[in-house]
């Protein structure tokens, strides 16, 4: 059977010459019990590949099970793949067998292997090397005669580096790698594709075919598609459903597909959503930082007056919103080693400003949170005459989120 003949079998659309040659390993490859690996982005068809191998093969007759490995918790991960004895853990009511045991004779494919707990990526590994296992809670060696067909989205060499996932188990599953070229890399076959899927589609919901402008095509092949095939037939999907006018241009098949069209991850992240995701506490404590720095900076400034010798009198009267936030925001000390003032600062008065200093040096200010957190809502409270209300809109939390506060820090 050749390339063709495989393309026609399994449904595989396109003519790129990077999907010809994956297909031509994989068939290479099928009849034989070496271990495959297959690599590439997710939605690029992997699984496919892995019906090609199981049905090119000896074992097509016996049973074929695909598991995905990041889909299962680690804690019951060994029981899935390898059983368990009744009572080997709580809710283990009866002995069940595991999936190596209920595919033997056949294939098991491997997807998210990468997923996989260091403690069964060393069980797996005594698999593949001699084809042995044994069920959670049990003593007894069972042997297997299954084939392992692995796939993964990650950096497989990466995650070696890194010290999550073992270097030996990656070159037993690499023994024969199979990666599968991503969309953006089959430009020639991302139309072809989009036909065949918006026909399927229009002929499944019973509505006109749809047609593409030359622009439209031109965005559908220029589009990086993160998502790849699968990507590309949602919208197909979507477009087959929502769409009135069955001749799409440009304008309208930009309006499926996300803004930003150079990322390649397999997966987006909303980072923008992620950045703005603030808790109440979080903007508090931003708003502590903030006074804090602005009362640091008001000190040295006033310290730095003193030590020139300036008129703190024509400061005064040129600065005044300054002068009058120090007096308002920051209660100096009164010892005889720092800055103290002796009256209040005033700019419509003419009079000088007595200051007196001996020594003057900045004073170190407390770096608690909570003790930051509890003078900013006792002032809060003591600003709005205790009306809880108005404080909690001052600092910007809510009213349920002030009483608990008071009620923590013991504030009356």
């Amino acid at each position: 059977m050749d390339v063709q003949d495989i393309k026609q079998r399994f449904g595989i659309i396109g003519g790129s010459p990077l999907l010809n040659r994956a297909i031509d390993i994989a068939r290479q490859v099928a009849p034989t019990d070496i271990t495959v690996l297959i690599t590439g982005e997710s939605g690029s068809g992997k699984e496919v590949f892995s019906h090609i191998i199981h049905q090119m093969s000896a074992r097509k007759h016996g049973p074929f099970i695909a598991v995905n490995c990041g889909a299962i918790p680690e804690g019951t991960i060994d029981s899935e793949l390898f059983g368990h004895e009744k009572g080997s853990f709580t809710g283990a009511h009866e002995a069940r067998k595991g999936y190596f045991e209920v595919v033997n004779g056949g294939t098991i494919f491997l997807d998210e292997v990468g997923e996989l707990p260091l403690g069964t990526q060393a069980r797996l590994l005594r698999v593949l090397e001699s084809g042995e296992y044994i069920r959670v809670g049990s003593s007894k060696v069972q042997k297997t005669d299954a084939r392992v067909v692995a796939a993964t989205n990650v950096d497989m060499f990466g995650a070696v580096q890194a010290g999550k996932f073992r270097e030996d188990l990656y070159y037993r599953l690499n023994t024969v790698p199979l990666k599968i070229p991503p969309l953006r890399d089959r430009k020639e076959d991302i139309h072809l594709l989009f036909r065949k899927f918006v026909a399927d589609f229009s002929d499944k919901y019973r509505s006109p075919n749809v047609t593409l402008a030359d622009d439209a095509v031109q965005v559908l092949t220029n589009y990086g598609w993160p998502g790849n095939v699968r990507q590309l037939k949602n919208i197909a999907e979507q477009i087959a459903v929502l769409e009135r006018d069955r001749h799409i241009t440009a304008h309208t098949l930009l309006s499926y597909i996300p803004l930003d069209q150079t990322s390649t991850l397999p997966m987006r992240l909303n980072q923008q959503g992620k950045k703005d995701d603030f808790s109440e506490r979080d903007i508090l404590y931003k708003v502590l930082f903030d006074m804090k720095k602005d009362m640091v900076e008001l000190k040295k400034l006033v310290v730095d007056i003193i030590q020139n010798g300036d008129n703190v009198s024509n400061y005064a009267a040129s600065n005044p919103q300054v002068i009058n936030s120090l007096y308002r925001d920051i209660e100096m000390p009164t010892s005889e080693s720092t800055l103290t003032i002796q009256q209040p600062v005033n700019i419509n008065r003419q009079e000088d400003y007595h200051i007196t200093h001996h020594d003057a040096e900045e004073v170190e200010e407390s770096l608690s949170l909570i003790d930051k957190e509890a003078d900013m809502i006792k002032r809060a409270l003591k600003k709005h005459k205790g009306k809880r209300k108005a404080a909690s809109e001052e600092l910007g939390i809510s009213e349920r989120t002030l009483y608990r506060k008071i009620k923590e820090l013991n504030l009356n």
